[in-house]
C-alpha cells in the first residue's frame, strides 16, 4: 500500500496496513536545504526541492504543498511581515474602515497562488504517484479576520448581516482557490481556519455552519476529498465542525485526542494531530517524541486517525526528531520497546511571578503560541494590544511566547490550560476566545488596582 493510498483509505473509512503519517512541514522544508522561510515561501524551485527532501527523509504518507494562510490575503492587498523563520503573518486590513464587500476573485496566476499551483503541478509529477498531496486553503473565517481586522468580532454581535455577507465573499474565494488546487493534483483540500477556535458554538451555527458546508460540498462535487484543520482549543466545536460533512478534520495539541475522536467517530470522520509543536517536537529530543506518539496512537481506538504535528512545524525543528516521529508511526511496536521505561524530564521554571496582589497597575499577559506565526495569536495579541491603546492609561502588557522554553515552564507554573490566553493581574480573563475590544477594555478596567 502507498502511502497515498494509506491516507486516502483512512479518510474513507478503510482499515490500512499502518497509520498514515503526515507531517504539516511549511517553512521548516526549507530548513532542511539551507533556505530561510521566506525564499522557501517566494522561490518555486526553492519550494519545491525542499518539498522533495521532505518527502525523501522523512517518508510522509501525505504532505503539504505550502502551509501559509496569507496567500490569498496578499493578493486581496493586505500587507505582510516576513520572517526569516516562519512564514508571513497579516499587517494590514483592507476593510478595517470600510463596510465594504469586496467581489474580485483571485485569479490563478496572481500573486503566490501562482507558485502554490506550479509547485503542487510538479510535485504531482514526481511524488504524487506515492504520496497524498495536500492543499493547504485559508478558511473563510480567517481569511475574512485577515481583511477586517479585530473588528469582525465584534460585528459578529451588532452587525451580524455584515458578517454573513463578509463570509460568503470568502467562501467564494476558497472555492475558487480549492479548484485551482484540485485542477493542479492537489488530493486533499485542507481548509485551515484556525479562528474557528476563537469562537462559540452558537456563533459558529449563527455564521460558519453554511459557508462551510458549501465549501465542504463543492470540494467533493469536484473528485478531491477535504480536511478540516482548527488550531486552538477547539474542543467545544468539534461536533459543529463534523456537522459541515468535511471528509477529515485535523486538531493540535489544545484539544484532547481521545474525546475529540470520540466525536469525530459517531461521524465517521477520520481525525488528524495531534503532537505538541513546541515542548515536544521542538525542544524535546527523540525519545520524548517516539514516547508522545506512542502514547497518543495507545490513548484512542484504532481507525479514522491520522498521525501529524499539531499544526505547521516550527522552522527549527531538529530532523532527528522528525525522524523519529516518522519511525514511532510506522514501527510503533519497536518505538513502544525503546521508550517503555522513559521518562520525561520537565523543564524548571528559574523565574519569578509577578506579586499580582501587590501591582500598582493592571497588567495583562498574553500567552501565545507565537503572535508572528500562529493566526489565533495574531488576533488575540493584537486585541490586546488595541485595548490598552484605547484605554489610554498605564498598563503593562506582555506577550509570553510558547517558543521560548522558559514561558513552556512558566505557563506550567501558571496553571495555563489553553493557547492562546489573556490573563488580568494574574487571573485568567480569556481563553481561546478572542474578546471584542470593548468586552477587553471592561474587563482590564474591572481588575484594575
Amino acid at each position: 500500500m502507498t502511502g497515498r493510498e494509506r491516507v486516502l483509505q483512512t479518510i474513507a473509512g478503510h482499515r490500512t496496513d499502518s497509520l498514515p503519517w503526515v507531517p504539516f512541514t511549511g517553512v521548516h522544508a526549507g530548513k532542511l536545504l539551507g533556505y530561510d522561510a521566506k525564499k522557501v515561501s517566494t522561490d518555486v524551485d526553492a519550494l519545491v526541492a525542499s518539498a522533495l527532501e521532505v518527502n525523501r527523509l522523512y517518508h510522509p504518507d501525505g504532505q503539504p504543498v505550502m502551509f501559509d494562510l496569507q496567500i490569498e490575503a496578499e493578493v486581496l492587498g493586505c500587507e505582510l511581515v516576513w520572517s526569516d523563520d516562519g512564514p508571513p503573518s497579516v499587517k494590514t486590513h483592507p476593510l478595517a474602515e470600510t463596510g465594504d464587500i469586496p467581489s474580485r476573485i483571485p485569479l490563478p496566476d496572481e500573486g503566490r497562488i501562482a507558485m502554490h499551483l506550479e509547485a503542487s503541478r510538479r510535485l504531482k509529477k514526481s511524488i504524487g504517484a506515492s504520496t497524498a498531496l495536500y492543499g493547504i486553503c485559508c478558511g473563510p473565517f480567517t481569511l475574512a479576520s485577515h481583511l477586517r481586522g479585530t473588528e469582525i468580532f465584534m460585528d459578529m454581535m451588532l452587525e451580524p448581516a455584515y458578517v454573513h455577507e463578509l463570509l460568503s465573499y470568502t467562501k467564494e474565494v476558497a472555492k475558487a482557490v480549492s479548484g485551482y488546487l484540485i485542477e493542479a493534483g492537489i488530493d486533499i483540500v485542507a481548509v485551515v481556519d484556525p479562528l474557528i477556535s476563537q469562537i462559540s458554538p452558537s456563533h459558529f451555527a449563527q455564521f460558519m455552519e453554511k459557508p462551510f458546508t458549501e465549501l465542504f460540498e463543492h470540494i467533493r462535487a469536484l473528485g478531491a476529498t477535504s480536511s478540516f484543520f482548527v488550531c486552538g482549543n477547539a474542543t467545544m466545536n468539534i461536533e459543529p465542525m463534523c456537522r459541515t460533512k468535511c471528509d477529515s478534520l485535523s486538531v493540535d495539541e489544545n484539544v484532547n485526542l481521545a474525546f475529540a475522536k470520540k466525536i469525530t467517530d459517531t461521524y465517521g470522520i477520520s481525525i488528524g494531530g495531534n503532537i505538541p509543536l513546541t515542548s515536544v517536537m521542538l525542544f524535546g529530543n527523540q525519545q520524548d517524541n517516539m514516547k508522545t506518539v506512542v502514547d497518543l496512537i495507545d490513548s484512542v481506538p484504532s481507525g479514522n486517525l491520522i498521525i501529524s504535528p499539531g499544526c505547521d512545524m516550527p522552522y527549527d525543528v531538529p530532523i532527528e526528531n522528525v525522524i523519529a516521529v516518522e519511525h514511532a508511526v510506522h514501527e510503533t511496536e519497536s518505538a513502544r520497546s525503546m521508550v517503555r521505561h522513559y521518562q520525561k524530564a520537565e523543564l524548571a521554571f528559574t523565574g519569578t511571578l509577578p506579586e499580582y496582589d501587590k501591582l500598582s497597575k493592571p497588567l495583562v499577559e498574553v500567552f501565545t503560541l507565537d503572535s508572528a506565526t500562529c493566526a489565533a495569536c495574531t488576533y488575540m495579541w493584537a486585541a490586546a494590544q488595541d485595548a490598552v491603546a484605547q484605554l489610554g492609561r498605564d498598563i503593562d502588557l506582555i506577550e509570553y511566547k510558547y517558543t521560548v522554553p522558559q514561558n513552556i515552564a512558566r505557563c506550567r507554573e501558571m496553571g495555563v490550560k489553553q493557547l492562546p490566553s489573556i490573563y488580568i493581574n494574574g487571573n485568567l480573563a480569556f481563553s481561546s476566545i478572542i474578546p471584542s475590544r470593548e468586552e477587553l477594555m471592561r474587563t482590564i478596567g474591572e481588575g484594575s488596582v
